[in-house]
């Protein structure tokens, strides 16, 4: 995209070489010779950048420039000036122009200004966009899912979106938490502000004041410079508190005082920060339960519970399987570059029987993979993992016979998908112990082993 740039000034002269220079330079150029068809041009124009000549027949260069920051505040202004106007184009900086140049204009020096400015332009530009593809990236209408339970979290999420208060996301690992609090920050009125992530379980128990609120120089051993803490790096955004429930108590209670006060103090510091973030927390952990062994502070709790969402495993909402598929074949077959088009019947099945422990996030590696491995439009059984594969037992493989314990039940059934999973591993191997075993993630002697349980042949 090429930048466009408009030349007011009086002297054809200056308008005809300063076009030249641009226009080889690669810049869409426009002219004009008077205040007020200037104004005219940039309406129509739209220019990156304008330079604006101080002494004008009609109007002041300052008047041109006021009058041009109320309708196209986003365009550069350099101001071209005589010796004796050096004060006014000063001025002119002072209300909104990019910078000014004395006449006679150096080329060098007024490309090199051009380019400058266009770089702000370009950064900007970037930010915008990035903004809007988050925007778009996050709607709600991005989270897949069009069961009862995912339609009851939309509506949640779109209220508890409006409003500002601190919210708490439960759920299983990989149930998407950190996701729908995107979704919740990229629809809230904080949207134009920083989304900051915080994963509480990873930070050292020692060093997480640090990270929430930051260090002045020399507050410990190793702080050789001030850091910035996560909390004053979200002003004005959405902190979003991923694994709450591993905090310590001695960093629950430094959370809740901030939480309460709505300042900080950095490590070392005695300066009270003020801070206007919102928070949104996560945990895969039952922090009702941990209120009750007494390992999670009930005040913080209702702190961050002032709004609540759970978020539901994927066992408990499997409808929504063949829609995430398809989204998820259509997404990783164009990053891979193969021509997938979606499952088989067979593998369907097998993936709407499995219980899906690592929830969306292993549905998702599990497709990834079946995709790189997949040889057909289609993604059949198999390629998908031995564990899916072992997952469809037919009902009268499963039997509970008169006086045997449960846990002997159980055991039969275990030993009958192991077998039935072995047999399959050296059957796609060819008989090749080494290879079967790689697919079944088992060591070739515990293979020999099992083989002699259960009276298997290569």
């Amino acid at each position: 995209m090429k930048f466009k740039i408009l030349i007011i000034d009086d002297e054809k002269n200056i308008r005809d070489i300063f076009s030249l220079l641009l226009e080889e330079k690669g810049y869409l150029v426009e002219t004009a010779e008077t205040g007020e068809k200037g104004l005219a041009e940039a309406r129509k124009f739209s220019p990156d950048v304008i330079l604006l000549d101080m002494n004008l027949p009609d109007l002041s260069g300052i008047e041109v420039l006021s009058r041009i920051k109320k309708f196209l505040p986003q365009a550069e202004v350099i101001i071209i000036t005589a010796f004796g106007t050096v004060k006014s184009a000063v001025e002119a900086t002072k209300l909104g122009a990019y910078d000014y140049l004395e006449k006679p204009v150096d080329n060098e020096e007024l490309l090199l200004l051009i380019s400058r400015a266009l770089e702000v332009k370009k950064l900007l530009r970037e930010v915008e966009e990035l903004k809007s593809e988050l925007s778009e990236r996050y709607r709600f209408s991005n989270i897949i899912g069009t069961s009862s339970k995912m339609n009851s979290i939309f509506q949640m999420m779109a209220k508890i979106a409006r409003v500002d208060g601190t919210v708490l996301i439960t759920g299983e690992s990989g149930t998407g938490k950190e996701l729908v609090a995107r979704a919740i920050h990229f629809n809230s009125p904080r949207k134009n502000g920083p989304f900051v992530v915080v994963n509480c379980g990873a930070i050292p128990k020692d060093l997480i004041e640090s990270e929430f609120f930051g260090h002045t120089k020399g507050a410990f051993t190793d702080a050789k410079t001030e850091k910035t803490g996560k909390f004053e790096l979200a002003h004005k955004g959405t902190i979003f508190l991923d694994e709450v429930g591993e905090l310590s108590p001695e960093a629950q209670v430094k959370l809740l005082r901030a939480l309460g006060e709505k300042e900080i103090v950095k490590v070392g510091g005695t300066k009270t920060m003020p801070i206007d973030v919102r928070v949104i927390a996560a945990t895969n952990k039952d922090l009702e339960g941990e209120l009750r062994k007494g390992s999670f502070r009930e005040d913080l709790y209702w702190r961050l519970a002032v709004l609540s969402l759970h978020l539901p495993p994927l066992r408990e909402k499997k409808e929504d399987i063949p829609l995430l598929c398809e989204y998820l074949i259509q997404k990783y077959s164009q990053e891979i570059g193969k021509e997938v088009k979606g499952v088989s019947g067979q593998a369907l099945a097998h993936l709407m029987n499995y219980s899906w422990p690592g929830n969306i996030r292993e549905l998702e590696s599990v497709i990834y993979e079946s995709i790189v491995l997949s040889e057909r439009p289609l993604i059949e059984e198999d390629v998908l993992p031995l564990r899916l594969r072992g997952a469809a037992l037919k009902k009268e493989e499963i039997s509970l016979e008169p006086g045997k314990p449960l846990s002997e039940a159980i055991q039969s059934v275990t030993e009958k998908v192991e077998k039935s999973l072995i047999e399959k591993a050296l059957e796609e191997a060819g008989g090749n112990r080494t290879k079967a075993a790689q697919k079944l993630g088992i060591s070739r002697k515990t293979l020999f082993n099992k083989m002699i349980q259960y009276n298997i042949r290569s």
